[in-house]
């Protein structure tokens, strides 16, 4: 097993096309091809993170929060992201981060929080789908090979639209062409007008996934020339995006709410604003800083938008509209590791994936 393929099972999860543009998820430090032994999951990947994996005897580092974010020009131990990312690579130890790609996956950072606090997870949608991140694609294909070539289309990840999978539109009519001078035709014959009895094919894919899909769908493909066009849709991408909105199994009691989430996380304390109705149930939740998604808890509904890193000031744009919830970006992220640890052990049960035992929690309450 090489860091490769663990990143391109990663990236199946959380493919690094849906991160956010100013992050930096993905294979950080060490070859792609270097083996790996043992992996250790963290939700940060400080000094005292890599000294475990040192102790533990990992290859590999995956954590939620990139160590390399910022950028370094320099490697002189000038500070812990330095420090950390020279221990890592005087042993021999790779460093994976799956950060935003992973908030913005429909099983990912918020769907983790969700079930810890219960929710059903049959009611749990994204927050604020994905948008422009759509591709219609229409290709042209014999009525002969069509099922041949829509398996093909896709087993590469075409088709899918929410839940349901293999999604397409088919279209019969007549194709014409005249194949030219130094042509191989499938069909036909050259200067010859052909007419064929053709599909169209309509069919919804990821950007992420268009260049794979359109290199599987050429070579399943009868004609020497496909004939396709692709163009960008507004539909919300309903599979990835931001924040998290679900229902309780059943209403609950606004102080109860704070107790079990209290509970769930952990906490010692809660901040939020003023309670508005004695009863809760429907739930919006971004683990980490969400505060931008608080217009779309609002227009949603919700009872409760729970998050963190909310500003004093922040606080008054709730407008009574709903409770906005401070939990603390650690404790609203700490089973992301949980859920990764998860995810690689389901996918490699010959691999050891441990669970970091380091709290890199910076923040204390006295």
């Amino acid at each position: 097993m090489t860091n490769r393929e663990i990143s391109r099972f990663l990236e199946t999860w959380a493919p690094l096309g849906t991160a956010e543009d100013y992050d930096n998820a993905g294979l950080l430090t060490g070859r792609a091809d270097a083996p790996v032994g043992r992996i250790l999951v963290s939700l940060d990947a400080t000094e005292a993170v890599i000294q475990e994996a040192i102790d533990r005897k990992c290859s590999l580092v995956v954590s939620h929060h990139p160590i390399l974010f910022k950028g370094l020009k320099k490697l002189m131990g000038q500070n812990y992201a330095a420090r950390a990312v020279e221990m890592a690579i005087r042993n021999g130890i790779s460093l994976y981060a799956i950060h935003t790609n992973l908030d913005n996956a429909d099983t990912g950072v918020n769907y983790i929080l969700a079930e810890k606090l219960g929710l059903k997870t049959d009611t749990l949608k994204i927050l604020r789908p994905m948008v422009q991140r759509l591709i219609k694609l229409s290709y042209f294909v014999p009525i002969e090979n069509h099922e041949d070539v829509l398996k093909a289309v896709h087993a590469a990840g075409g088709g899918q639209i929410g839940k349901y999978y293999d999604c397409s539109f088919s279209v019969e009519g007549r194709g014409r062409f005249t194949p030219g001078e130094g042509c191989n035709p499938a069909l036909g014959a050259i200067g010859v007008p052909e007419e064929v009895l053709e599909y169209k094919v309509d069919i919804i894919v990821p950007d992420v996934q268009f260049p794979t899909l359109l290199s599987a769908l050429r070579e399943a493909h009868p004609y020497e020339e496909l004939a396709y066009f692709a163009s960008p849709v507004m539909n919300e991408w309903a599979d990835k995006g931001a924040g998290m909105l679900g229902e309780l199994p059943e209403e609950m009691n606004f102080a109860d709410f704070v107790s079990m989430v209290k509970n769930s996380l952990g906490l010692s304390m809660l901040k939020h604003t003023r309670p508005l109705k004695e009863r809760v149930k429907k739930i919006a939740l971004c683990g980490g800083s969400g505060f931008f998604l608080l217009p779309d808890a609002k227009a949603a509904g919700a009872d409760v938008y729970l998050t963190a890193d909310v500003k004093y000031h922040e606080f008054f744009d709730a407008e009574d509209r709903l409770v906005l919830m401070d939990a603390g970006h650690y404790e609203t992220e700490q089973f992301t590791s949980e859920g990764i640890v998860r995810k690689l052990s389901a996918q490699f049960p010959n691999i050891a994936v441990l669970l970091s035992e380091t709290k890199t929690n910076p923040v204390y309450y006295a």
